[in-house]
């Protein structure tokens, strides 16, 4: 019996060990970048220029509760979601 248990003790240690490097190398800083991303969105006010991930650079003018409201440089308005800002500028 002692056999038997060792031996599947040695076959699922590969395993368990592929897993932990996918959650430190993967898994871990995609989370970490994700929780950044979403201050960044949340600490944006009125007046900020951010770029949108259509690479449009655009001016808040109003916060709305899942979107932005906002104007480009040709003064054209429109709203933007909240998960659509890729940076802020400055």
């Amino acid at each position: 019996m002692e056999q038997s248990s060792g031996n599947l003790l040695g076959s699922l240690l590969p395993l368990v060990a592929l897993f932990a490097i996918f959650y430190f190398l993967i898994i871990r800083p995609q989370q970490k970048q994700a929780k950044e991303h979403k201050q960044m969105v949340e600490a944006l006010k009125t007046g900020d220029e951010v770029v949108t991930n259509g690479g449009i650079i655009v001016t808040i003018l109003k916060i709305e509760e899942s979107f932005y409201e906002v104007k480009n440089s040709d003064g054209t308005k429109m709203k933007v979601a909240k998960d659509y800002i890729a940076s802020k500028i400055g």
